[in-house]
């Protein structure tokens, strides 16, 4: 059965057929095509197109088809090109020649962007669902952690000392920017394109605001051309399901470096490892290298959607049915990874001896030039000085703390006999007190805040 073939006397091509029959993916919009239909039904019969007895009887054979899918018991025939095609021609079987009736001032248009906008809806639900857990996780990891102090870097190189809450809580706030992107996707992508027909509007009386109340949409579209090629909301979400995938990617990195046995702070769980095929011993953290990798496919995703679209003319084109399969495939992504992650992060097990272990003294030069300028020196000659004391203790082949208070007055009398008291790794972290810093106070203010966060959140999509 084909919507569309009056005007033909030849068949399609059967590698055309093969190239855009889409029935292979776009079946997963099953429920949101039909909720459409019994939704555009009812539209129907308001608008006096249809008899309310049409109206059931249609309404009744949709859900009759839904029951099949939802069973599995649903079977496609050659002919369904797509799941609109599919969904009318078991309709058909059911109902009778009504069916016909459905699709009055209704197209494909206009029907695969109400479908896909309502399956977006569900799939940006579904992932600040998967955030939200997987930000309880972090902080609930973190709480007892504010003391626990471990080396910070950049570069990748020691750089000052940081609790193991504060860089588990460095990967938190990500996540509520993300979940906070996806609420503004779901805000545009709540906009029904349902009654703007082919391209120019549906030429029947429909109540095209009721119409998309009735299926839960905020809004609708203002321009029927608009309306039918919008793939913003499609884009947008890869766009949010890519940034997030980059987020989960750096934590990955840094929990594969921060496991591997020359480091030794933490341990992966083992239903999170996978061994080696060869060497017994090993541990491998597959669950975060797939992270990674996965990371590089959702960014792969909008980018193709992008490439898509920058080509196409006013109004539908078939190139846009291109959006589906990034679309599916990234939720699908999300659906796996955020659980994934969550779990991997109530495994973790940290060694804060092994932590405390790999502080360095030279972490410590940066107090040795804040002490200095609370004795009255600019930054940039405290710097230079901290500088030389780094370089003297490299020279003598000793820690920087193994320096004497006569050793750094001998490099600068600005130096005071108290000099050797900022070799204290908890002292240089309690003096990160501001907002948003390491000192044990401090996170502990975050993790305050973390948790608001999480409850207004919560209660948000509850």
């Amino acid at each position: 059965m084909t919507l569309w073939g009056g005007r033909f006397e030849q068949p399609t091509a059967d590698l055309l057929r093969q190239l855009g029959d889409s029935i292979g993916f776009d079946w997963q919009l099953y429920r949101q095509d039909i909720a459409g239909s019994i939704a555009y039904a009812g539209a129907l019969a308001g608008a006096g197109v249809i008899t309310p007895g049409e109206r059931d009887a249609l309404a009744g054979g949709l859900r009759q088809v839904r029951d099949e899918f939802d069973r599995g018991a649903f079977e496609f025939a050659p002919g369904d090109e797509d799941i609109h095609t599919a969904v009318e021609r078991r309709l058909h079987e059911i109902v009778g020649p009504v069916a016909g009736k459905l699709h009055t001032g209704r197209s494909r248009n206009d029907q695969i962007a109400t479908d896909t906008r309502l399956w977006a809806l569900e799939a940006i639900a579904a992932a600040q669902a998967g955030i939200h857990d997987l930000a309880a996780a972090l902080v609930d990891l973190a709480a007892p952690h504010t003391e626990t102090l471990m080396p910070g870097f950049t570069h990748l190189q020691p750089a000052q000392p940081v609790s193991f809450a504060h860089w588990l809580m460095s990967h938190f706030w990500p996540l509520t920017r993300d979940h906070d992107r996806f609420a503004d996707c779901a805000r545009r992508t709540a906009v029904s394109p349902l009654g703007a027909g082919a391209l120019a509007g549906n030429p029947y009386p429909i109540d095209r605001a009721a119409l998309a109340k009735s299926l839960g949409f905020a809004a609708v579209a203002q321009n029927s051309l608009d309306a039918v090629a919008d793939r913003d909301f499609v884009a947008e979400y890869l766009f949010d399901a890519a940034l997030l995938g980059v987020h989960l990617s750096r934590f990955a990195e840094d929990v594969i470096i921060y496991t591997n046995p020359a480091f030794g702070w933490l341990r992966l769980g083992e239903p999170y490892t996978t061994g080696s095929s060869l060497m017994p011993q090993k541990r491998n953290p597959d669950s975060m290298e797939i992270t990674r990798g996965k990371s590089a496919r959702l960014i792969g995703h909008v980018t193709t959607l992008l490439a898509v679209l920058k080509g196409t003319p006013t109004s539908y084109d078939k190139d846009l049915q291109e959006d589906k399969e990034p679309l599916f495939d990234a939720a699908h992504t999300l659906r796996l990874l955020l659980p994934l992650m969550a779990g991997v992060v109530r495994s973790l097990e940290p060694n804060p001896a092994r932590m405390r272990a790999a502080l360095d003294p030279a972490m410590l030069a940066t107090d040795l030039a804040d002490y200095l300028v609370a004795r009255g020196a600019p930054f940039r000659r405290a710097h230079e000085l901290a500088g030389h004391a780094v370089r003297a203790a490299e020279a003598r082949g000793v820690a920087l703390d193994a320096l004497t208070a006569a050793d750094l007055r001998a490099i600068s009398l600005e130096f005071g006999d108290d000099v050797t008291a900022v070799f204290d790794f908890d002292r240089s972290v309690a003096q990160r007190a501001a907002i948003g810093g390491a000192a044990p106070a401090a996170v502990r203010a975050q993790i305050e805040a973390a948790r608001e966060w999480l409850a207004a959140r919560g209660a948000d999509s509850a």
